[in-house]
């Protein structure tokens, strides 16, 4: 009996890695006024973002219903397999709600556990790609789920942020609320902590805060995995990923684009590392 891997498209998987490792991606959606659209399914983000510059709409999220993780359950139980399904923090969306609803209503047809991993972006993403490779592996249900949950509190996300106004209007803030009185020209830097947003520093340029992601990097003595992701600056995530090679294998490093959703908050521009600790 095969263990089948289930996330939200705000792990920011890579679609061709997703592939590889048969990872399940239940789509978030983005909405602009009236009109929704899957993430990664009915717009792709550079559609999102050309939109977010011009429209004068902000955009809104939402998670999936239950039903999409009925119907993902189901073809996957159809097969005799086991699922185990991986979802971005509840304290930033209510994907695990809607999952863990969803278990209820296949109740008896088969094993799945939901885990809120209280990671997001790519943090996330590595974390369900670890999983993957595990079920590959041969590894049962429970194992790969120990595995995990041993492995989420050395994982995590550094993003920095050319503005804040997109995360504020949001509504997913957290605690970096004290930031927004910065000026203009300083670019937040902030993390994933307990689940929320939680604020690190205060940098005067994205040049600066690209030598401050390098840094958190080099400070970490054994790496597990590492991503680097971005909205709308691939030569700077590029450039940021030539210079981590100098830490860890440049081809082993995930390079990811910052979902439509998730970029609905950080905004054009944001550049993050991820990564997962070896202790």
């Amino acid at each position: 009996m095969a263990v089948k891997i289930v996330t939200d498209s705000t792990s920011d998987i890579p679609a061709e890695i997703a592939k590889e490792l048969g990872i399940t991606v239940a789509p978030l959606v983005v909405l602009f006024g009236r009109e929704s659209f899957k993430d990664h399914v009915d717009i792709t983000t550079e559609e999102f973002y050309h939109r977010l510059a011009k429209d004068s709409i902000h955009p809104t999220t939402t998670q999936p219903k239950p039903h999409v993780f009925v119907n993902i359950y189901q073809e996957l139980l159809s097969q005799n397999n086991e699922i185990l399904v991986i979802v971005i923090s509840s304290k930033l969306a209510g994907v695990f709600r809607s999952a863990s609803n969803a278990v209820k209503i296949v109740e008896g047809k088969g094993r799945i556990e939901v885990i809120d991993s209280k990671l997001a972006t790519l943090s996330l993403g590595l974390v369900v790609i670890e999983a993957a490779k595990m079920a590959q592996n041969g590894m049962s249900l429970s194992e790969i789920s120990a595995a995990v949950k041993a492995i989420l509190p050395n994982s995590n996300t550094i993003v920095a942020f050319d503005t804040l106004k997109y995360l504020s209007r949001g509504g997913r803030i957290g605690k970096a609320q004290v930031m927004l009185g910065s000026r203009l020209s300083v670019k937040p830097v902030l993390t994933l902590k307990d689940g929320e947003v939680s604020p690190v520093t205060r940098l005067r340029s994205m040049s600066a805060a690209a030598d401050y992601l390098y840094n958190q990097v080099s400070g970490i003595k054994k790496i597990r995995a590492l991503g680097v992701s971005h909205a709308t600056t691939p030569d700077a995530a590029n450039a940021l990923m030539q210079r981590l090679g100098a830490l860890y294998p440049q081809e082993k490093i995930y390079r990811s684009s910052v979902s439509t959703v998730l970029g609905a908050h950080t905004g054009p521009n944001a550049l993050s590392v991820s990564f997962i600790e070896e202790k």
